[in-house]
């Protein structure tokens, strides 16, 4: 059987390069990830998926950050039974199978029309699952998540794409519209997204990046309400067992050189 075409380009031909990475770490013997999803959802998409040079750094880099943030929204679901969870610009990642969460909690991934449709055709339907068929920047998708229940916002490779006004006004209505729970997003500081655009995967989607953050307290004066909880640099010195030895090298030195800590960041609040 033919395999669901697919038509994307720029940004959002970029989360094909995430799952794809996510799929080729999964097929590892140790594989982090294990997820068994994405490598599904490879097989059935009709694309030439080596034309994004997707290689084992970046296919670790891809699972490393996807665990930390399965690792924080994991956790708040334990402490919020009735959570509410908002998935941003979800792709196609398959976090909340990874997650697993009981039917109780109600889970939204929101992404574009186009990719939720491809959503609708990759994944099977679960209870307590939605797909909402919006970009996170239009007004109105808000409206269909509950705001009287803790909420856990992900947000996985949507804030570079983001200009910076869109990704504050965005923050602003989510801590306005919910009445409490945490934001987990990656993000990437200027140098950070020079090193992006020099990447041949990156540099394949013909996409364009914007949204820089430099001090992560910023947003806490931008958005009323928000409040850090955690910084942490996207590598740490152990993750570079599955990389190639000279990506192993630099996640070394990235620890002892500061603007290399600033490049790529996991960053927590609370609001």
């Amino acid at each position: 059987m033919a395999g669901e075409k697919v038509d994307l380009t720029g940004e959002k031909e970029t989360l094909l390069i995430t799952l794809y990475g996510k799929a080729l770490e999964s097929r590892r013997p140790h594989s982090r990830l294990k997820d068994r999803f994405a490598e599904a959802a490879v097989g059935a998409i009709d694309y030439d998926f080596s034309r994004l040079k997707v290689d084992e750094n970046l296919a670790t880099g891809l699972a490393i950050r996807a665990l930390a943030l399965d690792d924080w929204t994991r956790a708040f679901l334990a402490r919020h039974a009735d959570a509410v969870v908002l998935h941003l610009g979800c792709g196609l990642d398959t976090r909340v199978f990874r997650i697993d969460p009981p039917v109780r909690v109600e889970w939204f991934d929101v992404d574009y029309p186009e990719v939720a449709e491809l959503r609708r055709k990759l994944y099977p339907p679960r209870e307590g699952h939605h797909v909402v068929a919006a970009s996170v920047t239009e007004p109105g998708w808000l409206e269909a998540a509950p705001r009287d229940r803790p909420t856990m916002i992900v947000a996985e490779g949507l804030t570079p794409y983001l200009r910076a006004q869109d990704g504050i006004r965005l923050a602003r209505d989510l801590v306005r519209h919910l009445a409490g729970g945490e934001l987990a997003f990656d993000a990437y500081s200027r140098f950070g997204l020079r090193i992006l655009k020099l990447n041949p995967s990156f540099h394949a989607t013909g996409a364009e990046v914007h949204w820089s953050i430099e001090d992560p307290r910023e947003l806490e004066a931008q958005v009323p309400g928000l409040h850090l909880l955690e910084d942490v640099a996207a590598y740490r010195p152990e993750h570079a067992a599955g990389m190639r030895p000279l990506a192993g090298l630099f996640i070394r030195l990235w620890q002892h050189v500061p603007a290399l800590r600033k490049i790529g960041r996991l960053l927590r609040y609370r609001f």
